[in-house]
């Protein structure tokens, strides 16, 4: 009897070490020529795929009863000892991968490099499958209808690969699926009705495709979902009443589609008491801001922008206590900001501009003590000044106040901010008298917009102070004098912090032979047309190599062209019409080979235009009002 149990022992010892050391033959070669169709993994792990054992592949997990592979884990980004390593396979998926058939997770998220097609059989061979994920990769092809016979499967992520196609009609059979995100694609078509019978749905993702027709009228049965994101498609129609019933929801993201109608909103309180980020922007919507708005009792940010609201803003936004951010702007919003506006004591950020509300401004705004952001341009308030208790907002750093009726010199009590304001828009008002001295205190600024008023004199030199500024934009006043001090900014940054310069139609006279000398090399945008600058253009301006636009147009500068601006490679539009410049075009400019538009008209140009891309695709209007230039697209040259 003895012998007996020490032979069914011993066997059961063998059968064990069969099994470790066995991979099962489907297995095996499923991941072989998986492994084969990868000629690149920056991470290593397939050259360790060596033994039969494929249980002990890193990566790879088995079932501990039957020894059956039931996982493969090989995300782009995991852990190396205790550090995180982005990995990259490149490679074509194979079909082969279906042989795996008690396959329960596939990662293969992240690799970048993965290409191919989901097997088309995957949902008849992989019944196990609960989790599927290929996001972040080169994937091409329609979305199988056999995923919709994966009837475990709880999780799929396909987001960020090149699938295109339509969804699969049958998608609502997948009954347990939780999550499913196929964002960033190029899916088309219409979302199928089916899906709204994935009633154990907590996350569905869509934006980022060319999805039409209509959002699915029984959404509202997804009662478990807590994200929707349908964002950036061309979805049309209204927006289902039903999504009221979504009681879990907590970010409803419909923007950048084609809606219509008027905002979906719970009609009693209760409903949607949970949605915390709200975005409709960039629609059609209709209609007005109705005042149930405020039973969204947990809303933290709410973008109604650029859509077609009319009527006033209701007090009851009041409510909204827990709100952060609000965007309204590009709407046909009238009436005068609600004084509870004042009760929203969280808010960071508001935006109503290009809308026609009205003034004066409600005093109880200067109970925000955190607001941080305040757009008001383009309205009817009228405010002929700044209200001194706005510049008082502690936590104040970005104003906009464009087009706002404010008149007369700029008021002293600006300087408050001076510490604190990193964005100021004064621009499109009737504001007079010179730029103050006291400008160049503001160390944090970083956009300083006032065109379009009526200064005069010059640009104070204290403005070189502004050692954070990457946007000034003061085209469109009476300022004169020299642009110099503009070029001899100081900065905190290698190549300075400037990216984007318009002192385009003042009354500046000067020469410009600062341009390019000082420590500000990175402007991309740089415009001093319609102006009365004279001189020669220095070789300075090579230096600028990364201006994408320059305009000197409408001046009064001559001599040659310096040939040192062939050195911006970068360059897109290059405008020097109405000018003196003479002798010839360089011939080095033809290294120019990203202008997309260019104009030398109306100089006194001449010698032959350089032959060869970008020059002969220009008209020619490009050229045109120089006598002496010939050669395509203008005549001949004469021998």
């Amino acid at each position: 009897m003895g012998s007996q149990v020490l032979w069914f022992l011993l066997l059961l010892t063998l059968t064990t070490i069969c099994k470790s050391k066995l991979c099962h033959p489907n297995d095996l070669k499923g991941l072989q020529d998986f492994k084969a169709g990868i000629h690149s993994d920056t991470s290593s792990r397939l050259n360790k795929w060596k033994s039969q054992d494929c249980c002990k592949w890193e990566g790879i997990s088995c079932n501990n009863e039957n020894g059956r592979v039931v996982q493969i884990n090989l995300p782009g980004l995991y852990t190396s000892g205790d550090a995180p390593f982005q990995s990259t396979m490149a490679g074509e998926l194979s079909p082969s991968i279906t042989l795996l058939k008690f396959l329960e997770v596939i990662d293969m998220s992240e690799l970048v490099g993965l290409t191919g097609q989901i097997p088309l059989s995957i949902g008849l061979h992989l019944p196990n499958l609960r989790k599927l994920s290929f996001l972040g990769n080169n994937f091409t092809g329609s979305l199988p209808q056999s995923i919709c016979k994966l009837s475990k499967l709880e999780e799929l992520y396909l987001q960020e690969n090149s699938f295109s196609g339509f969804l699969p009609s049958c998608i609502g059979g997948v009954k347990n699926l939780r999550r499913l995100d196929i964002h960033s694609n190029k899916l088309s078509g219409a979302i199928p009705e089916s899906i709204t019978s994935l009633t154990n749905l907590e996350s569905l993702c869509f934006q980022d495709n060319f999805l039409t027709g209509n959002i699915p009228e029984n959404i509202g049965n997804l009662q478990a979902l807590k994200e929707l994101d349908l964002s950036n498609n061309s979805l049309t129609g209204i927006i289902p009443h039903s999504v009221a019933k979504l009681y879990y929801i907590s970010s409803l993201y419909l923007n950048d589609n084609q809606l219509e109608g008027e905002m979906p909103l719970p009609s009693k309180p209760g409903q949607l008491s949970s949605l915390q980020f709200l975005r409709l922007q960039n629609n059609r919507l209709s209609g007005t801001i109705p005042p149930s708005i405020g039973y969204l009792t947990s809303l933290q940010r709410l973008s109604l922008a650029n859509n077609q609201l009319k009527g006033t803003i209701p007090s009851s936004l009041g409510n909204l206590k827990l709100l952060t951010e609000l965007y309204l702007s590009y709407n046909q919003l009238s009436g005068q900001l609600p004084r509870s506006i004042g009760e929203i004591s969280q808010l960071l950020l508001l935006s109503i501009s290009h809308n026609m509300i009205e003034g004066p401004l409600p005093h109880e705004i200067s109970s925000l003590s955190n607001l941080q952001s305040l757009d008001l341009s383009f309205n009817y308030l009228n405010m002929s000044t700044i209200p001194k208790w706005l510049m008082q907002l502690p936590s104040l750093s970005r104003i906009y106040l464009a087009g706002c009726g404010i008149h007369g010199e700029v008021q002293d009590y600006i300087k408050l901010l001076a510490k604190s304001l990193q964005e100021l828009d004064l621009s499109a008002n009737q504001l007079s008298g010179r730029i103050p001295a006291w400008i160049g205190s503001f160390s944090q600024l970083y956009t300083l917009n006032l065109s379009n008023n009526k200064f005069v004199s010059e640009i104070p030199s204290t403005i070189t102070n502004l050692e954070n500024l990457g946007v000034l934009d003061l085209h469109s006043n009476k300022l004169q004098g020299s642009v110099n001090s503009v070029f001899q900014m100081k900065s905190r940054f290698e190549g300075g912090s400037l990216t984007y310069l318009d002192l385009s139609n003042n009354n500046f006279s000067s020469v410009i032979e600062q341009i390019g000398m000082g420590e500000q090399e990175n402007i991309r945008y740089l415009n001093l047309s319609r102006n009365f600058l004279k001189g020669r253009l220095p070789k300075s301006i090579g230096t600028l190599i990364s201006v994408q636009t320059l305009d000197l147009s409408y001046n009064r500068l001559g001599s040659n062209l310096p040939t040192s601006l062939s050195n911006v490679s970068t360059l897109e539009r290059l405008m020097l019409h109405k000018n003196h410049f003479t002798g010839g075009i360089p011939e080095k400019y033809l290294k120019l080979r990203n202008l997309k538009e260019l104009n030398l008209s109306d100089n006194l140009l001449e010698g032959k235009i350089p032959y060869g891309k970008p020059f002969v695709d220009f008209p020619k209007s490009s050229y045109s009002g120089n006598r002496g230039l010939c050669g395509k697209p203008l005549p001949t040259c004469k021998s």
